[in-house]
This record gives C-alpha cells, structure tokens and sequence, in this order.
C-alpha cells in the first residue's frame, strides 16, 4: 500500500458509511433461558472478537462468523471491556458489595480467567494505553497501573449520578474523551486533565458509550436518541449521524469499529444479537 492510500485510510476524520448491516446471536446453549446485554465489545490485533455480556456474567470470544467459540464467567455484572496486549484483554465487574477489573487471556481460541484486583470504588468503563488503566466511576476517572496500584484520580464532576460513565483515549493519547451521560455530552480532556471541547448535539440523548477507531475516528452512542454518531478527532464537532432507530432497532450500548474488515458491531440493550 503506497504512502497516499495509507494516509487516507488512516485519516481520523474519514466518515465512516453505512452500507448494509446484518444480526448475529451471542447466546451459547445454557443462555437460552436468558436474554444476553452485550455491554463492551474489543476487536484483538488478530481480527477477534470478545465481548461482555453483563446479564450472563460471561465473556465471549467470536470467530470470523461471529459465533461463540469460547467463554469463561466472571463474578460480577459486566460493564466494559479493553484491549491490554495482543492476547489479554480486562473486564471492569460489579457485584453488590465489590467492584473489580479481571483480567482474561486468549489462547488458541480459549477464553482464561487470569488475575485481578479489586476497586475501593464505583466502575463502569476501562481503557487501556502503554501499561496505563483508566477507570471510571460513574462521577470520577481514575489511573491506575495493570498491578493495581492507584496512581491518582483524573478527573471528578459530582454535579450528577452519571457524569463520568464511560471513557477511551484516543490513538495517540492525546485525547481523553469521557461520556456524561446526565447532561447529554461527550467530553475531550488533554493528559493533564484540561477541558478541550465539550461535543453537545441534538442526536446525542444520554450518551452511554464511545469508541475510538484504530485510524483515531470517535464514534458515540446515544441510548435514548438511539443513534450512533462519528465525532471529529477533537471532540468538537459531529462528522456524520452513522446510524439512527431504524438502522439500530433498540438502545445501543457499545461499538467497536474494526478497520482491517470495515464493520462496526454493536451491542444493544437487552438484546442477545450484535448488529454488525
């Protein structure tokens, strides 16, 4: 690939199109009695795909048809998922009295629950960069290192319930953007915790999760506005609207995108199938 056609296939800004979309069932056979909420999906270096699934308390691996091949259960309510290194990712888990991040490993298409440490607070969202965790607590984000240690707490609105729900960093890290879903908004930090631009759009009615794209593309989704938009790198403006409530068919909850298959997947609320 020559250096131009490398350069717009990695430009962050490059509207991403739906074309067609199709529906695959997450449930393995003990599930059926039981409705699945894919709450986090990671696309690994290798094309995979794990996802969590929070009502089962199981995370899935899927083949390239998108069929569950492997799973392991955690001990706790699934609420994100991230990429660490080639072949383990980490699951933030709540259960009524703890919260924790396990993590999990990939090996010859078998999922492994490895180690993990507990939270003195609230989880929801995970990210992942170079060795560094970022977790949010629902009102705060935190930075933690992957033995567990604490290293300081980012960033803290207490002016809601929800106003630190879910974060991802962008490519470089340079970015922060953080959901707040109480007051309807997508919100990019710097690294040393400056307010850059706060993204505010009709579209976007509680935003319950974000993703970057491996190119630096920001994608958000809005829960009660049912949609799905792309966001310019600096988390100023909206680039395009990629889905609405007749493209997605209920609540979207998590996206990945990945690039080497240009799809989307997402993960819908109290709904067992992914829309890819």
């Amino acid at each position: 690939m020559g250096r131009q056609s490398m350069a717009f296939q990695l430009n962050p800004d490059k509207v991403i199109t739906l074309k067609e979309n199709s529906e695959h069932d997450t449930r393995i056979s003990s599930d059926f009695s039981q409705t699945c909420k894919i709450t986090g999906i990671c696309s690994l270096p290798s094309g995979q795909i794990v996802i969590a699934d929070q009502l089962t308390k199981r995370v899935k691996l899927l083949d390239q048809q998108y069929n569950v091949v492997s799973h392991c259960t955690v001990s706790g309510s699934l609420w994100d998922i991230c990429h660490i290194t080639c072949n383990e990712v980490a699951v933030t888990v709540r259960d009524d009295q703890t919260s924790s991040v396990q993590f999990i490993s990939v090996s010859n298409w078998k999922l492994v629950n490895k180690r993990k440490f507990p939270l003195q607070h609230d989880v929801l969202g995970i990210s992942h960069h170079q060795g560094v965790l970022y977790v949010s607590s629902r009102t705060a984000l935190y930075h933690y290192r992957l033995n567990g240690t604490l290293v300081k707490k980012i960033y803290e609105d207490v002016s809601g319930a929800d106003t630190v729900w879910k974060c991802v960093l962008s490519s470089i890290a340079d970015r922060i953007y953080i959901i707040n879903s109480d007051h309807h908004r997508l919100l990019t930090l710097s690294p040393n915790r400056t307010l850059l631009f706060t993204f505010i759009d009709p579209q976007l009615q509680y935003p319950w999760c974000d993703h970057v794209t491996t190119a630096g593309g920001v994608l958000v989704c809005g829960l009660t506005s049912q949609t799905i938009i792309q966001v310019d790198r600096e988390g100023r403006r909206k680039l395009d609207t990629l889905a609405t409530e007749t493209d997605v068919e209920s609540y979207p909850i998590s996206v990945c995108y990945n690039i080497n298959k240009n799809i989307t997947i997402v993960g819908m609320f109290n709904i067992s199938e992914i829309l890819v």
